[in-house]
């Protein structure tokens, strides 16, 4: 067993019985009203991407940003599809099927495992990599994969910093199905891919979203520039 295995299994015991009703649930997440949507449009955005672009979707779970991004990508585009969960992934296909789209494929894969394709023009995770434990590896090979000029985008809940204790139950109380919130606390996971990011990318930026509860991480991989660190922002 590897230090990856506990939470391999959990993760795919927990999305294996949401994976039916999860586009419903989803709605739901991670409290009612909170503007989900809007941060997953914001984090396809910030891709900056083209049409005809790739784009790998790191647990993309049933398929929730493909729409948003066909709407850029168009048909010439395509979109590579990464889950653990084999359950997910069934609800995805048929996301693909009712919309017709004959550009996505879908890749059952472990996120620090997957062999990431060479030349890809973005890759987005969006609510999933802070459960990962190998975050950063993520990060480290989606990187390597990635052409100058092409973009990382990372959307993911956090821990508040500096807030009402009701604000901090609602960043933890999220993932209590998924992880040790001790655990999960203590890793501080948010952390860990703003420093990845900022080793492997440069114009690194850092947003936190709805009041602390969320960020919003992206960089773009260019040659590297000693003189000229990482740019780092944080603001509501």
């Amino acid at each position: 067993m590897t230090e990856l295995d506990p939470t391999r299994e959990r993760l795919l015991k927990v999305y294996r019985k949401k994976a039916k009703h999860y586009d419903i649930t989803s709605r739901l997440y991670p409290a009612p009203g909170y503007p989900q949507r809007a941060q997953r449009l914001r984090a396809v955005q910030a891709l900056d991407l083209r049409p005809g672009d790739s784009v790998i979707d790191i647990a993309c779970g049933t398929g929730l940003n493909f729409p948003l991004i066909e709407q850029v990508i168009g048909p010439e585009g395509r979109i590579v599809g990464v889950d653990l969960t084999d359950a997910m992934l069934t609800q995805a296909q048929d996301r693909i099927d009712t919309n017709g789209w004959s550009n996505i494929s879908l890749v059952q894969a472990d996120a620090v495992d997957f062999d990431f394709p060479t030349e890809v023009d973005a890759i987005l995770s969006t609510y999933a990599l802070t459960q990962v434990p190998g975050c950063a590896q993520v990060i480290t090979h989606g990187a390597a994969a990635l052409p100058e000029g092409g973009r990382c985008v990372v959307l993911d809940l956090k821990v508040p910093d500096n807030t009402p204790r009701w604000l901090t139950q609602l960043g933890t109380a999220t993932v209590r199905p998924f992880a040790s919130i001790d655990e999960w606390t203590m890793r501080r996971p948010w952390e860990t891919i703003r420093a990845a990011m900022q080793k492997e990318l440069t114009d690194v930026s850092f947003t936190e979203l709805f009041f602390g509860t969320a960020f919003l991480a992206a960089g773009t991989r260019s040659p590297a520039t000693p003189d000229a660190p990482p740019r780092d922002s944080a603001q509501q």
